[in-house]
Order: structure tokens, then C-alpha cells, then sequence
């Protein structure tokens, strides 16, 4: 009570407050073997039973407990995070000494939108798969989208709407990132990347398709591919066919009834 009273600051009061929990179990298992043992010698023996039969019968819940601690000490990752443990998606909502606590992200939902279930997952699969982090140093994501363009079409004109589009929309987010990009590579052994908007094009057999890669915050991918879409979509249609986008239309009509009969002789 004294914590959440105390102090103003919600991380640290978080922080306080988990701390304070672990060290209080810790407690009273030591106190708890202290009562029924009269020496020293004894207690050391009775430890050393007691962590034998722990770890054989209660594996799992050890391994969670040391679980959070390793996310607590190792800052693995934190309440506000996004991120992917076990093939499950969501925002880490709670951390405690056993589960880790998840608004799940996905599954039947499409994008990055919450499905609206909470997850409960064991602190133990921090030791057995990869965990990743959406928002650990480096808060944006790459993503992409393809784009149909005619053949025939002006393509010069459209490298420059999609880039211009992609360059205004996005310029905020590139501001943003290269501070923090910077500061990752710095951190680890990784190459530098480009964060401003990239366009590849590629010849196929139906249309030019024009790639559009962009960085973008990890929170807000969904609406930022929606902008971009509308806002190339309409300086598309303001050149007046001048640019045009492609498409491959496959119609399945019903076969006709044949009849074949037999010669006369």
C-alpha cells in the first residue's frame, strides 16, 4: 500500500511492486524451513531436500520464476511491449512472478489488431524459443506493399507519385527513425539500412509491379498502408489515364452441353 502510495511514477511503482512480491516468497520459504529446524546444520540439509524435491516435482513452475526473473533483471522485455512468444501475438500487459500476461494480437483478426482475448503465458518460454519484440530499441517495422501498373503507362510519372506520396506521408516516422537506427547499429553487430522510402520494379508478364517499402511506427501499420493506398490511388486517377493500374480478371462461365450422336448408315 505504501508503494502505490507513495510513488507517482507507474514504471518504478510497477517495478517496486514485483520486486517486493518475489523477495516476499523468497522470504517465506526460508522462513517457513527456519521453524521446523533447530540448527544450522539442519537447515542447510533441510534446504538442500527441500531444492531436490522442488526440482523434480515442480520443474516448470521454477523455470517460470526464473523466467521473471530473467525478464525482470535481463529487461527482456517490459509491460507496453509488442511482442511474439510461443506463435502468440499482443501487447505485454503484465508481467508476474509465473505468467506473463498478453492482449492477444491476430488470429481470426486481420493486421495488427486485437482479437480482444487475454493471454496468460508461462515466464518459462523465454528459455525455449525465440522472443520478438516489436518495440525493444527500435519501435519501427519495415513494411511493403505491391503495386499493378499497366504496360503503357507513363512509369516515370508514377515512380514520382508513388515516392512524393510516400515521402510526405511518411516523412514524420523517417525523422524519427534515424536517430533511433542509428543507435541500434551502434549497439549491435548489424549493417546500416536505408529508412527512407524505397521503390523496386520488376517486369512481369501482366504489369509492371512497382514495390513500395517504407518504415513505419509498429502500432500503427494498418492505417499507414490504408493512407498510402488512397492517396497513390487518387493521384492515379488524377492523371487521366496517363497511369493506370493493372489487373488480372479470370471469368468462369459454364460449358456448353455437348451431344454426339452416332453416324448413319
Amino acid at each position: 500500500r505504501w508503494i502505490r502510495q507513495g510513488i507517482s511514477n507507474t514504471s518504478v511503482r510497477y517495478k517496486s511492486q514485483k520486486s517486493v512480491e518475489i523477495v516476499g516468497y523468497l522470504f517465506l520459504i526460508l522462513l517457513t524451513i527456519s521453524y521446523f529446524t533447530g540448527s544450522i546444520k539442519d537447515l542447510t540439509l533441510a534446504i538442500g531436500l527441500l531444492t531436490a524435491g522442488i526440482t523434480i516435482t515442480l520443474q516448470e513452475l521454477i523455470l517460470s520464476i526464473a523466467g521473471s526473473l530473467y525478464i525482470f533483471f535481463v529487461k527482456v522485455y517490459k509491460p507496453g511491449d509488442r511482442i511474439e512468444i510461443n506463435g502468440i501475438k499482443g501487447d505485454v500487459i503484465d508481467i508476474d512472478s509465473v505468467y506473463t500476461t498478453m492482449m492477444e494480437i491476430g488470429e481470426w483478426v486481420s493486421s495488427d489488431n486485437y482479437s480482444g482475448r487475454i493471454v496468460k503465458l508461462s515466464n518459462a518460454f523465454v528459455f525455449k524459443g525465440p522472443i520478438y519484440n516489436y518495440s525493444q530499441d527500435f519501435p519501427f517495422i519495415w513494411d511493403e506493399f505491391n503495386l499493378p501498373i499497366r504496360y503503357g503507362s507513363d512509369l516515370e510519372l508514377a515512380k514520382s507519385i508513388v515516392i512524393k506520396v510516400a515521402s510526405e506521408t511518411l516523412s514524420d516516422y523517417v525523422a524519427a527513425s534515424v536517430s533511433k537506427w542509428k543507435d541500434v547499429v551502434s549497439k549491435y553487430y548489424i549493417e546500416d539500412a536505408l529508412v527512407e522510402p524505397t521503390l523496386a520494379i520488376t517486369m512481369t508478364d501482366n504489369w509492371v509491379q512497382f514495390n513500395l517499402r517504407y518504415i513505419v511506427d509498429y502500432k500503427k501499420r494498418r492505417s499507414t498502408k490504408h493512407t498510402l493506398n488512397e492517396r497513390i490511388g487518387k493521384e492515379i486517377v488524377a492523371t487521366g489515364g496517363k497511369v493506370m493500374l493493372s489487373s488480372a480478371t479470370i471469368e468462369v462461365v459454364k460449358i456448353p452441353a455437348v451431344h454426339i450422336g452416332k453416324d448413319e448408315a
